[in-house]
């Protein structure tokens, strides 16, 4: 009638299934026998273990509230008296506040952090206990070391755990901001509505935190408002992708066409679209003609090599899978996927490898015909007035190109690449109004196609502003960037 504890099982997976194998054959078992089972997710953890197991997961509370009364709950009246300084009670409920604000950010994906940290209770136990022994040794006369407190929280309690230069800025902006002689003054709030209470009990402290929103603004957490959006979408996009995924795979579906002949239309639409292979020999004749040498051109002979491939993959994946369907050929694993991922306007694996991201397979296959567009054109017509920048596979590769022709063009100045950079202007221009290359004597390339996120555009007078209520991007003029 014993409790058994495994740790860490997905550590050793071998053997779960003489577990499970000894659980099944032992004929008498007490009643009050459980086992119980800690593992993090592994792709190759026994199925039946996991089906006939009750399974518990331990999830971060969401939003301030239920974030600051788990950590209350777990605070004794005991630990709310471990120091006669004024200071101690302000402090606690700041650095829990604290916790709970970098958890909550971890749900705005990239905008609260650039790195997704594991901050844990361990953080915050951490945090107190060196606030407490801050507090004992404190002389009197001096007061609490401000700089020492807020070092401690943003570069080592917390920002131990921080990688990134930009996070670890933001970090100390909390410490900076929120620990210090202001915090005890009337006025002080975390943000409006959220002030640290006054209370001498643990109880007191609850009944602060349960009148508080239960859903709270990103603003409380220095966001933009928009943040809410994103956060909202991402998660209305998962649940959505989730159930895509689940749904029964059967080819008879009730009424209507089946799985197999939708996708074989599909298929056949796609094929009909996709643009014709780049001959080698013409790509490399014209390329002769504008200058093979030139790194723009060493730069577009790379990139249509990668538009060939994924024309190709494309292809030989569509031509495959009518086969497949008509029963000529086998389904392998691969066109089973490319079959269910099509049927639900996803992209196949296959072709998302070699590709870009896209929101549908709609989206992605206009993109497709629209950056060959761009590379046809371009070895037909010669060098374009402005770039899709966004169009490439290796943006970075077509500035680094830019910057070199800018050097060869200025040797004679004792230019080198090394020491040269870039530069870039947002004009007033749409695409619609560019009707040449940039001025000669200042060079680079007109590029359009890129967004701002979290900032609006005030093209009259050149500027960033805030962005309009519930917006999320802004798109740009076309930009000139030289070196």
């Amino acid at each position: 009638g014993g409790w058994l504890l495994l740790q860490n099982c997905h550590l050793g997976l071998e053997f779960l299934s003489e577990l499970m194998d000894t659980i099944a054959t032992t004929e008498s078992i007490s009643e009050g026998f459980r086992t119980w089972i800690t593992t993090e997710a592994h792709p190759e953890f026994p199925i039946n273990l996991l089906q006939s197991s009750i399974k518990f997961t331990n999830e971060p509370p969401q939003g301030v509230k239920a974030g600051l009364k788990r950590t209350y709950s777990s605070v004794t009246q005991d630990h709310l008296e471990v120091s006669n300084m004024p200071q101690w009670k302000p402090l606690l409920y700041a650095v829990a506040f604290l916790h709970t604000t970098v958890q909550e950010r971890r749900k705005f994906g990239p905008l609260g952090w650039n790195i997704p940290y594991e901050f844990n209770q361990a953080d915050f136990t951490a945090s107190v206990q060196f606030v407490q022994n801050h507090l004992d040794d404190v002389d009197i006369k001096r007061g609490v070391n401000w700089s020492c407190v807020r070092y401690m929280i943003g570069e080592v309690q917390y920002g131990g755990r921080v990688t990134d230069d930009l996070d670890k800025a933001l970090l100390n902006t909390y410490a900076r901001v929120w620990f210090g002689e202001h915090m005890f003054n009337e006025k002080f709030c975390f943000y409006k509505g959220y002030v640290i209470p006054k209370g001498k009990t643990v109880e007191d402290y609850l009944q602060y935190i349960e009148q508080l929103p239960v859903i709270d603004t990103p603003e409380v957490f220095g966001l933009h408002p928009n943040a809410d959006i994103t956060y909202q979408t991402n998660l209305a996009n998962e649940t959505l992708s989730t159930i895509v995924s689940i749904q029964p795979k059967d080819s008879s579906a009730g009424g209507g066409e089946s799985r197999e002949a939708v996708v074989q239309h599909l298929a056949n639409e796609m094929l009909e679209k996709l643009p014709p292979d780049y001959d080698p020999h013409e790509v490399k004749a014209q390329l002769q003609k504008m200058g093979a040498f030139q790194p723009i051109n060493i730069f577009l002979r790379q990139e249509i090599d990668c538009m060939q491939q994924v024309i190709s993959r494309v292809r030989t994946t569509l031509t495959d899978l009518k086969l497949a369907i008509d029963g000529t050929i086998i389904m392998s694993e691969e066109l089973q996927d490319a079959l269910d991922n099509m049927y639900d306007a996803r992209i196949p694996k296959l072709w998302f490898k070699i590709s870009w991201e896209s929101a549908t397979l709609g989206f992605w296959f206009t993109e497709l015909l629209e950056r060959s567009q761009q590379f046809s054109s371009w070895l037909q017509s010669g060098r374009p007035n402005q770039f899709w920048m966004t169009g490439f596979f290796n943006p970075q590769g077509f500035l680094t190109a830019m910057r070199q022709e800018t050097t060869r063009m200025n040797l004679a100045k004792g230019w080198a690449l090394d020491s040269v950079v870039l530069q870039n202007e947002v004009t007033k221009m749409m695409k619609e109004d560019v009707t040449g290359p940039p001025p000669a004597d200042i060079g680079g390339v007109y590029i359009y196609g890129l967004f701002l996120e979290g900032a609006g555009w005030d093209r009259r007078n050149s500027k960033l502003v805030e962005l309009a209520p519930k917006v999320l991007f802004t798109s740009l003029p076309v930009v000139h960037v030289y070196a």
